[in-house]
């Protein structure tokens, strides 16, 4: 009798072991379930706050754009860039990350169509591209049209002459 007691309580602690064993296991698939959901989550926030944070670069390019004609490093009145002062301006005095904030400004010429010719102290006013300064060649380019200004002397006095150009700003891309 004796024997039969210790073979039916042998088989009780199989059983239980099984049965902890299954629990173990159900706890780990359990547990596992529950990091890959929220790693789902954790990615689709990262790409919604990477999108947002393009949105937000995009408009801060789009108000440097509308406002730099206001720069005095840049400015010849109301609505205009004097060409003289971009030719005598050195982007070198500037750190430039914490001046602009942007990976890049370009000023060019819109009329009249000709091949790109960056501007140097030597070659201006015949050129149709100020360079102001380039961090990185990732980036987004983001444009708007302003009037470009410079003196010229003609017979009856010095003038200002003003052409259609457009200034392009560029905004660092945001890593995905």
């Amino acid at each position: 009798m004796m024997l039969q007691y210790v073979k039916f309580f042998r088989m009780l602690n199989k059983k239980a072991q099984l049965k902890i064993n299954q629990m173990a296991f159900m706890l780990v698939a359990v547990f596992l379930f529950f990091i890959l959901a929220g790693l789902f989550f954790l990615s689709i926030k990262y790409k919604q706050i990477a999108q947002e944070a393009e949105k937000i670069n995009m408009e801060k390019a789009i108000e440097i754009a509308a406002s730099v004609d206001t720069v005095p490093e840049f400015s010849c009145g109301s609505l205009c860039i004097d060409a003289d002062k971009l030719i005598t301006f050195s982007p070198e005095k500037y750190e430039k990350e914490k001046f602009w904030q942007v990976g890049s400004i370009e000023i060019r010429k819109i009329l009249p169509d000709s091949p790109v010719t960056i501007c140097t102290k030597q070659n201006y006013p015949n050129c149709n591209l100020f360079r102001l300064y380039e961090t990185d060649k990732n980036i987004t380019k983001i444009s708007s049209f302003i009037s470009l200004c410079r003196k010229e002397q003609a017979e009856t006095g010095i003038y200002d002459k003003c052409e259609l150009a457009k200034i392009i700003i560029g905004m660092k891309k945001t890593k995905e």
